[in-house]
């Protein structure tokens, strides 16, 4: 069961990798976009997510779209997560999802990243999402690890993805070619994700970072 950490900023150190696992296409599939991932939070409770922005290409962009992401619950039975961009005491609302099937964090993470990239380096963002999506089914590794949350080890599971590995359009992606996929995963945390981080030319071009920060409970 979770143990909810409500109040505060999460104080986060990864201890180190133990081991790294391989997944088959469909195992990693199902990790990053786990069912269940919200069914043990209070539906009167928010998750709320941090999200920074660093893009060489597009510094406006970045500036834009750096802020909190809240997770919060709507509807008669809160039976749809709501996900809301807070940014300067504004809130802009960036769409519903059934609650039921699991946190839609990671859902929003690969769909900004698409449109991010298309944005800055140019390109089809249908082509970026489609090698993005391959990558979500094909093999990869799971690496076994700790994190520090509030004083207390955790353990972790990281799955990192390479959409554009060995993509013959590489040198059209203006430093986009790398970008690596990164997601924290923990029993541990409330809603599953305990970070989502992409970066392309190791964050020099591009980093995007949704972290969890804390879990807010119920007023």
């Amino acid at each position: 069961m979770l143990k909810f950490l409500t109040g505060g900023l999460l104080t986060l150190f990864m201890a180190g990798a133990v081991l790294a696992t391989p997944l088959e296409g469909e195992a990693t599939y199902d990790m990053l976009f786990r069912n269940g991932t919200l069914d043990q939070i209070d539906r009167g409770a928010q998750l709320v997510y941090a999200r920074k922005v660093t893009n060489s290409l597009k510094p406006e962009a970045a500036d834009r779209d750096t802020g909190d992401i809240a997770l919060s619950f709507r509807g008669e039975k809160s039976e749809m997560a709501l996900l809301e961009f807070r940014q300067d005491g504004k809130y802009r609302k960036l769409g519903t999802f059934p609650a039921s099937v699991g946190n839609p964090m990671i859902m929003y993470f690969y769909e900004t990243i698409v449109r991010d990239m298309a944005e800055a380096a140019g390109g089809s963002p249908f082509y970026i999402r489609n090698r993005v999506k391959e990558a979500l089914i094909q093999e990869s590794d799971v690496v076994v690890g700790e994190a520090m949350v509030n004083g207390r080890m955790v353990a972790t599971q990281t799955v990192r993805l390479y959409p554009f590995d060995g993509d013959p359009n590489i040198d059209r992606m203006k430093g986009f070619g790398d970008l690596e996929l990164r997601v924290t995963m923990s029993d541990e945390v409330p809603g599953w994700y305990m970070s989502l981080i992409a970066e392309a030319s190791g964050g020099e071009v591009y980093r995007s970072e949704l972290r969890f920060d804390r879990l807010d409970a119920p007023q």
